[in-house]
């Protein structure tokens, strides 16, 4: 008898482990031209202060080396580059070519050129040696990442000493009530709005799966833990519409 494939989930669907990449990569190619409306929409609007959050408390400094992983937007990178100052470097990570090219398009119209590279590469084997970054970020790209566990530890690897790793993901609503609200808001008025905004209802129904199947925050803080950091915190946006979880290698 052959054996059954390994499965995983592609929002609330059962997919074989090697379809998932492919299938999240239509999904963020679809919807890269759209990826401000899409967080928008998601959020009512408040990502955008829970990105100057997250970079507020990253304990990112002048000349560190950051590398920000699923930051093909390049929102993260342009709130990071000014910390890092002309001495440092952010290297900008996706697996997505049509998110790269947004986000680099867009910050070159900026004028934010210098002290910024771009790399294409999957953050469960990432490209770079140990101990070669101060800092590693990751803004609502883990819960598209097939093998999670994988990409943590690869994450604590490339870590200097002393690095830490800070990954910001939509997460479990604390609130009962509000979370039932939120729920009304991402299956039954998110994929309308991606319809008639985006032309693309399909989309934007997995983005409001893949929330739901993502590690909740003790699981994520537990994962990190297994993945070698220490110290994991884990703070709460928005009664936890998002978590900021942070956590150091030693």
């Amino acid at each position: 008898m052959s054996e059954q494939p390994q499965t995983t989930h592609f929002g609330f669907r059962d997919v074989p482990v090697t379809d998932k990449q492919k299938l999240v990569g239509q999904v963020f190619t679809s919807v890269a031209r759209n990826y401000d409306l899409m967080n928008d929409l998601m959020s009512m609007g408040i990502h955008r202060l829970w990105k100057r959050h997250f970079v507020a408390i990253s304990g990112v400094r002048s000349g560190d080396r950051v590398l920000d992983l699923a930051g093909g937007t390049g929102d993260i990178a342009a709130l990071l580059k000014p910390v890092v100052g002309v001495s440092g470097e952010v290297v900008v990570g996706d697996i997505n070519a049509a998110m790269l090219g947004v986000g680099r398009d867009r910050l070159t119209d900026r004028g934010l050129v210098s002290g910024l590279r771009w790399a294409q590469l999957n953050a469960e084997c990432l490209p770079f040696p140990d101990n070669s970054f101060d800092a590693v970020t990751m803004a609502f790209g883990l819960r598209n990442v097939t093998d999670k566990d994988k990409a943590l530890a690869d994450i604590c690897r490339v870590l200097k000493p002393g690095g830490r790793a800070l990954v910001l993901e939509f997460s479990r609503v604390q609130n009962e009530t509000f979370s039932k609200l939120y729920d009304f808001h991402s299956f039954k008025i998110l994929p309308k709005l991606g319809q008639l905004f985006a032309g693309d209802a399909d989309s934007y129904q997995y983005l409001a799966e893949s929330i739901r199947k993502h590690p909740d925050q003790e699981t994520l803080k537990g994962m990190m833990e297994r993945a070698g950091f220490g110290r994991v915190d884990v703070r709460n946006l928005s009664n936890g519409i998002v978590a900021i979880h942070r956590g150091y290698k030693f």
